[in-house]
C-alpha cells in the first residue's frame, strides 16, 4: 500500500508567477465590472480585450463556429442524407470510450429522431481492441449496413475502409485523433486537424466533432423541408448533456468551443431528464437538480460510463445512456459502479507494480518512461499511466503483455507530443495513434526492450532537466482578508475550469490559525487562514512544516457538502517562505 500512496503525494513544483499587464486587467475590472481577482485571470490568461473577454465569460452559443468551416462536413452531411432518403441501414461505430459512447449515442438519437434506420457497433477492448476492424466490417455488410459512420475511430483506418468498400459499406469517418500521412479512402472525412481544414476549434473531443454534424445535417435537412408534424425536428440543446460528459472526459481543453459546449452542457446535466444519466448521478453520489461540475464529470460520471469498456463491454455504457425506461436504467448503472469498483482495485494492484518499476527508472536518469509487464489489464493502464506522469512529470505509456500481444497506453506532460515521439519509434510498434496527450500502441512483447529504449532516447532529446518539474502558475498574490465569498463568486463565472483553464491559483503567506492532518492514516492536511478553510489532499506530509508562517499556491472556491456550501481554499502546493 505504501506505492499506491505514493503516487498521490503531489511532488514538489516550480512556482512560476504568471506576468501580468496589470493596466488591462484595471481594464477589464473598469469595463466589465469585474472583480479585480477574475479581471487579472483574465488578463493573465490572454483575454486583456474586454470584447474578447465579455465573449469568453457569456459563452454563447450562438457564438460556436460554423459547422460547414469544417473540411469534409458537405460531403459527410450529403452522404448521411442519402442513406436516410434511401432508408439504408446506418451503423454508427464508436469507440469504447465516454468520448466514443456519447458520440454513439447522440449520432443514434439524432438519427432515429430524423427517420433513419440505425444499428450501433462498440467494439469489445479486450477482445477485438482499438478502432474499426475487419471482422466487425464483415458481420455489419452481412447485417445489410450500407453507411457505417465511425466516431472517435478511424483516421488510421485505411484497410478497414477498403475492405468495406469491397463488401458494399461506404464510410463517413468522424475523428479528432492525429491524422496521419495515408487517409482512409472513406466517403467522407471530419477531423479538424486535416489539413486545409477551416474550423477554428482544433481541439474538439469527438463528441464535438459529432454534434457539428448535427449542427451541419439538421440545417440542410430543414432547407430540405425534412421536419414536419410527423417527424418533429429535434433540439440539439437536448444533447448538450452528452455532449459535456464526453467532453469532460476526454481531457481536452476547456477553450474556445469546448468551454460554450461544456458550459452549457453542465446546465443541462444538472436538469437532464434522460434516465440513463439520472441513474449515472444517483449511484455516483450526485445530486438530483443540483448543479453540475467538470470535476463530478471527471471523477464521478465519466469513470463510470468508462468502466464498461475498461473490463468487459463497452456497449452498456451505449445502452444505458439510449435507455428510456427508468428500471432498466438504474439496473445499467448499478452494473457500472460495481464494474468501477472493480477497475480501482485492479488498477490499485497495478499501481504499486507500476510505480517500483518507474522510480527505477527514474534513478537511472529516464525522462521517458515506457513500463511493462506481463498480465496487466490493458482496461486500466492508461488510468494508471496517467497516476505514473502525476508522481514522476515524465512521458509515461504502460504496456500490459497478455496472449502474446503487448497493449500499451501511454500520457504526456507539457511540452512533449506523445504521438510525434510513438511516430519517432514506429519500426518497433505494430500499430499506434493518439494525439499530443494521450496514445495507444500494440507492440510484440520482443519489441519492447528496442521500443523502450528508442522512446526515452527521444525523450532525453526532446526534454531537459527544467521540463522534468511539474509547475505551479500563480496567477496573483492574496492577502488572508482578500479570500472572501463575492472572491469566490467572481472567479465562479470563469468557470467550467479543467485541462487547458484549469482553476487560477493564487499564492498565500500567512501563519494557520489551525493545523492538523485528518483522513486515513493522516494522508490529508487541513488548514485554516482566520475564518477560511484550506484543504491539502495528499498533503498530509507537509504538516510538519505549518507550525509558523507558510506559503501557499491554492484556488479560492466552495466547497459542497451536506447541502451546505463553504468558502474553501483548494491547496496545490505549500513550502516555506524563503
Amino acid at each position: 500500500m505504501l506505492a499506491s500512496r505514493a503516487v498521490n503525494v503531489p511532488a514538489r513544483r516550480r512556482w512560476v508567477e504568471v506576468p501580468c499587464d496589470e493596466a488591462a486587467a484595471q481594464g477589464l475590472e473598469r469595463a466589465l465590472s469585474l472583480h479585480p481577482l477574475a479581471a487579472r485571470t483574465l488578463a493573465c490568461r490572454g483575454l486583456a480585450d474586454p470584447a474578447e473577454a465579455e465573449r469568453f465569460l457569456a459563452a454563447r452559443l450562438a457564438d460556436l463556429p460554423d459547422p460547414f468551416l469544417m473540411r469534409g462536413m458537405e460531403e459527410a452531411v450529403g452522404r448521411i442524407r442519402r442513406a436516410l432518403a434511401d432508408r439504408e441501414r446506418v451503423c454508427v461505430y464508436g469507440d469504447y470510450d465516454v468520448d466514443g459512447v456519447t458520440s454513439t449515442v447522440i449520432l443514434t438519437r439524432f438519427l432515429r429522431a430524423a427517420g433513419g434506420e440505425v444499428v450501433t457497433y462498440t467494439p469489445h477492448r479486450l477482445v477485438e481492441g482499438y478502432g474499426l476492424n475487419a471482422g466487425a466490417v464483415a458481420k455489419l455488410a452481412a447485417d445489410g449496413v450500407k453507411l457505417l459512420v465511425t466516431v472517435d475511430c478511424g483516421i488510421t483506418s485505411v484497410e478497414e475502409v477498403r475492405a468495406a468498400a469491397a463488401l458494399g459499406l461506404e464510410v463517413v469517418v468522424v475523428d479528432h485523433h492525429t491524422v496521419p500521412v495515408a487517409l482512409p479512402a472513406a466517403a467522407a472525412i471530419l477531423n479538424p486537424h486535416q489539413p486545409g481544414c477551416g474550423y477554428p476549434s482544433k481541439v474538439l473531443a469527438a463528441v464535438g466533432v459529432t454534434f457539428c454534424l448535427l449542427m451541419a445535417l439538421r440545417k440542410r435537412l430543414r432547407e430540405a423541408g425534412w421536419f414536419g408534424a410527423a417527424r418533429p425536428e429535434p433540439n440539439l440543446r437536448e444533447y448538450l448533456d452528452l455532449v459535456a460528459l464526453g467532453t469532460v472526459a476526454d481531457v481536452v481543453p476547456l477553450t474556445g468551443a469546448n468551454r460554450v459546449l461544456v458550459r452549457h452542457g453542465l446546465e443541462a446535466l444538472a436538469k437532464t431528464g434522460r434516465p440513463g444519466l439520472r441513474a449515472l448521478k444517483q449511484v455516483a453520489g450526485v445530486p438530483e437538480g443540483a448543479p453540475v461540475t467538470a470535476g463530478q464529470v471527471g471523477f464521478r460520471l465519466g469513470p463510470r460510463v468508462n468502466a464498461a469498456g475498461r473490463l468487459d463491454d463497452a456497449g452498456r455504457g451505449v445502452r444505458l445512456l439510449l435507455c428510456e425506461d427508468p428500471a432498466e436504467a438504474a439496473a445499467l448503472a448499478r452494473e457500472l459502479d460495481d464494474e468501477n469498483r472493480a477497475r480501482q482495485e485492479i488498477e490499485r494492484q497495478i499501481l504499486d507494480e507500476a510505480l517500483t518499476e518507474a522510480a527505477a527508472r527514474v534513478a537511472e536518469g529516464a525522462r521517458g518512461l515506457v513500463l511493462a509487464r506481463e498480465g496487466w489489464h490493458p482496461g486500466v493502464i492508461g488510468i494508471v499511466a496517467s497516476r505514473v506522469v502525476e508522481r514522476f512529470h515524465r512521458p509515461t505509456l504502460l504496456i500490459g503483455v497478455n496472449d502474446g500481444v503487448g497493449k500499451g497506453s501511454g500520457r504526456s506532460i507539457e511540452g512533449f507530443h506523445l504521438y510525434d515521439a510513438l511516430a519517432s519509434c514506429e519500426r518497433h510498434l505494430a500499430r499506434f495513434g493518439g494525439h499530443k496527450h494521450a496514445a495507444g500502441v500494440t507492440v510484440a512483447p520482443e519489441a519492447i526492450p528496442a521500443f523502450r529504449a528508442a522512446f526515452e532516447a527521444h525523450a532525453a532529446g526532446a526534454l531537459g532537466e527544467d521540463d522534468l518539474v511539474a509547475r505551479c502558475r500563480i496567477e496573483g498574490r492574496l492577502a488572508a482578508g482578500e479570500a472572501t465569498e463575492r472572491a469566490a463568486e467572481a472567479l465562479e463565472r470563469l468557470a467550467p475550469f479543467g485541462a487547458g483553464h484549469p482553476e487560477p491559483l493564487f499564492a498565500l503567506r500567512a501563519r494557520p490559525t489551525r493545523a492538523r492532518s485528518m483522513g486515513a492514516g493522516g494522508a490529508h492536511l487541513k488548514l485554516a487562514f482566520g475564518g477560511v478553510d484550506a484543504v491539502g489532499f495528499s498533503m498530509g506530509d507537509r504538516l510538519p512544516l505549518c507550525d509558523g508562517e507558510v506559503e501557499v499556491a491554492a484556488s479560492l472556491g466552495f466547497d459542497e457538502w451536506d447541502g451546505r456550501r463553504r468558502l474553501q481554499l483548494k491547496l496545490k502546493d505549500l513550502r516555506r517562505p524563503a
